[in-house]
């Protein structure tokens, strides 16, 4: 009894420790010059250093048809020369002042981020808005760049049957829109990029009103304004920017499935993903049902609904986990993943996620979970606040992804409101069987496909 009484105790004093850290992420404010640039600054008095980051709405989603990888292939060739600075000058010159930098891509933004002492702003400022718009780019810096992209994708892609599937699922689930394709491009399209390619491409999208400077740290937003304003607000708009409209998919009239053999797979597995709908301004309650039922399905294998019954219950996967991002411009994927033992085939293996799945649906939340779980995320709210480059990445993605500032202060609120009730019914709707594609990745050539999966 006594435990049962100090619950409510705890509670609040976790809850006052919400409230207390949530106020040491600082104020947000936000601006937008004359040339359409949007500027958010996250004030954060704690340590003496500061967060430069400018994202771009373009990332491998808005490419032109044909020219897959052309996101990422400009990231990498925007730490190339420009007008006032030699290549690889920028990243030396962060280095010499002690901070650290790079760049980033998805399916929806390009980012480029710079971490350095607060009373270097203005320096990296100055470089991150000379590349804007004043990048050279030689025949010779393309060829180079060209082959260290080809290269990354042979390390990472082509020698990783794991992503080599995952790129085939990805491509069968989406039939009409870009996100069927990788953000590091298809080779054959990769190896065909050139000088005029890169330039349309950064002369479209590398732009002032296409664009979010995100600045975190100790600052006082007045002075970011100020320094934006004089290393930004000179800078050429691209004007005419339509608004970021994709193809859409067509009706999922039927379930896709496929089997990947590769002889460098060495435990067979069981992927399956869902289409699923992403965090949208004002709406943003589906997603955060989703980001629970990730948690509840996966999450920790001892206490997860399908570690419990995969992994514990009836000893056939060694691992069992879901996984879902809510941040995408559009509809993005809800994705489970079983492993099973040796000598558990697929087809068994897969009518044991389906009955486990079947059966969720059925019985509901456990509640004991779902008070757990909340309490987890909130923690990782709290936690979050100490990372300041996480709290600009946050902003960052959601501008980007077309959220707002409100949606991202609300999401903590919005997820603490999301009920047992709501979780299974945004299963329901999300686990339909013509909306998903189902993968086997398995290590035998095809004449033993048929022993795996006996």
């Amino acid at each position: 009894m006594r435990f049962k009484r100090a619950v409510p105790l705890l509670a609040a004093l976790f809850f006052a420790t919400v409230r207390a850290s949530a106020s040491l992420a600082g104020a947000v404010t936000d601006y937008r010059l004359d040339n359409g640039l949007q500027i958010v600054v996250i004030e954060d008095h704690r340590a003496p250093v500061v967060v430069q980051m400018l994202w771009y709405r373009a990332g491998a989603a808005d490419e032109p048809p044909g020219k897959s990888g052309i996101a990422h292939f400009f990231e990498h060739l925007m730490f190339k020369a420009t007008d006032d600075m030699e290549a690889g000058e920028f990243s030396e010159a962060v280095a010499a002042n002690g901070g650290s930098d790079n760049a980033f891509t998805s399916q929806d933004y390009t980012a480029y981020y710079q971490r350095i002492a607060a009373d270097r702003l203005e320096l990296v400022m100055r470089m991150e808005a000379d590349r804007m718009r004043d990048l050279l780019l030689t025949s010779d810096d393309i060829a180079t760049e060209r082959e260290v992209i080809l290269e990354e994708r042979a390390q990472r892609t082509d020698t990783d049957p794991g992503a080599l599937a995952g790129e085939q699922m990805m491509a069968t689930l989406y039939m009409n829109h870009p996100y069927r394709i990788p953000v590091i491009g298809w080779r054959h399209e990769v190896e065909r990029l050139g000088r005029e390619d890169a330039l349309a491409f950064y002369r479209r999208y590398y732009a002032p009103d296409n664009a979010v400077l995100v600045v975190a740290g100790d600052v006082v937003p007045e002075e970011v304004l100020e320094l934006a304003r004089k290393y930004y607000g000179p800078l050429p708009p691209t004007g005419g920017l339509k608004a970021r409209i994709r193809p859409s998919e067509p009706p999922h009239l039927a379930p896709r499935r496929l089997t990947f053999t590769d002889p460098r797979v060495s435990q067979p597995y069981i992927r399956r993903l869902y289409l699923a709908p992403e965090r949208n301004h004002g709406a943003q309650k589906e997603a955060a049902a989703l980001t629970y039922l990730a948690e509840i399905l996966g999450g920790t294998g001892a206490t997860s609904v399908l570690g419990r019954a995969l992994q514990f219950d009836r000893q056939i996967a060694v691992y069992a986990d879901a996984g879902y991002s809510a941040i995408s411009l559009d509809p993005d994927t809800f994705g489970l993943i079983v492993v099973p033992v040796p000598g558990v085939s697929l087809q068994e293996a897969e009518e044991a996620l389906d009955a486990t799945i079947a059966r969720f649906l059925q019985e509901g939340v456990d509640q004991d979970q779902f008070d757990r779980i909340r309490m987890q995320i909130r923690a990782s709210e709290i936690y979050a606040l100490d990372d300041v480059q996480g709290i600009a990445r946050r902003y960052g993605a959601a501008l980007t992804s077309g959220l707002t500032i409100e949606d991202v202060q609300d999401w903590p609120e919005v997820l603490q409101s999301v009920t047992p009730q709501e979780v299974v019914a945004a299963a329901r709707r999300l686990f339909d069987a013509n909306r998903s594609v189902t993968g086997w990745v398995m290590p035998a050539g095809e004449g033993d496909s048929a022993e795996v999966a006996r």
